[in-house]
């Protein structure tokens, strides 16, 4: 890879298939661009995060990453602090990051954008030594996603019907949140650590969170009636979820979680072992990412 290529890192398996068209419609959307193009499929977990990591090194301006958000995730970890821009090619179940950023769904559309772009820079943060993009969670959407991680069928009807097997029997746990100096205690049901507004599928737990405001927002989320339930999940849908009765959401750079019992949590929807404590770091303006270059949509 040199400095007038793009390097295409693929995971087959992320969302609802590979179609064998991919390929060349990249060569040839590259060869009408002008760019040199070089195609990776990843291997491996990790393996998206090494490929990224050595192009950055090789000057290569430009990493296109096609699937889901562990993929996206994996990706960025490669380029996180580099000059190398990250493009997202969307083709997971839910697809928060892209959909945030404005980056077209359609494989077609969002490949434009190896044309057509512009470059903004983004934040991001770690909890616990691991870099997220996007949003991670603690409590009920981290045992969600440890179990969603292991069902074959994706996608928003998949994980509706496991939330709704799984809501009555996970409990409300006690949080001390410490955040720039101010100190909460709370009872808790989801906390959810926003970078970008949505957890994907228009899911927006976050509505008015940035990528560029470098602040997290602590979304923490009380348990409610399942009569309730409806009504929440319209908020999440419509953008309003900041304003729910059962919804508590402060902003801060800096960020120590403690719970009494250890508790299962994920990192951009991937399910890591429970933990007790969580400190989470904001890392401002640390990401490049590629953006439609017409869109006027705030990030």
């Amino acid at each position: 890879m040199g400095p007038q290529s793009i390097l295409f890192i693929i995971n087959k398996y992320s969302g609802t298939g590979f179609r064998a068209d991919v390929e060349g419609k990249i060569i040839d959307t590259c060869a009408q661009a002008g760019k040199e193009c070089e195609i990776q499929y990843t291997q491996h977990r990790g393996h998206a995060t090494e490929l990224a990591q050595q192009a950055a090194r090789n000057g290569c301006p430009l990493v296109f990453a096609m699937g889901g958000d562990g993929t996206i995730n994996e990706a960025a970890r490669g380029l996180v602090h580099s000059s190398t821009a990250l493009g997202i090619l969307p083709k997971g179940s839910g697809n928060g990051l892209a959909r945030h950023l404005g980056i077209p769904l359609a494989f077609a559309q969002a490949l434009q954008l190896v044309a057509r772009h512009r470059i903004e820079t983004i934040d991001s943060f770690l909890i616990n030594g691991h870099l997220s993009v996007n949003v991670s969670g603690i409590g009920f959407d981290g045992h969600v996603a440890s179990l969603f991680g292991h069902r074959s069928k994706r996608g928003l009807i998949g994980y509706t019907k496991l939330v709704l097997q799984e809501y009555r029997t996970f409990r409300e746990f006690d949080i001390t949140l410490h955040g720039d100096g101010h100190t909460l205690t709370r009872s808790a049901f989801v906390v959810a650590l926003a970078n970008s507004s949505q957890f994907g599928n228009n899911v927006r737990v976050a509505p008015l969170a940035s990528v560029q405001d470098q602040l997290i927002d602590v979304c923490v989320v009380r348990k409610m009636p399942l009569r309730d339930a409806p009504f929440f999940l319209t908020r999440l849908f419509n953008g309003t979820a900041h304003q729910s009765a059962y919804t508590e959401t402060i902003s801060a750079q800096q960020i120590t979680i403690g719970t009494r019992e250890a508790l299962p949590f994920h990192v951009d929807g991937e399910p890591l072992p429970p933990q007790k404590t969580w400190e989470v770091v904001v890392q401002p303006r640390s990401l490049r990412v590629v953006l439609p270059a017409l869109s006027q949509k705030k990030i």
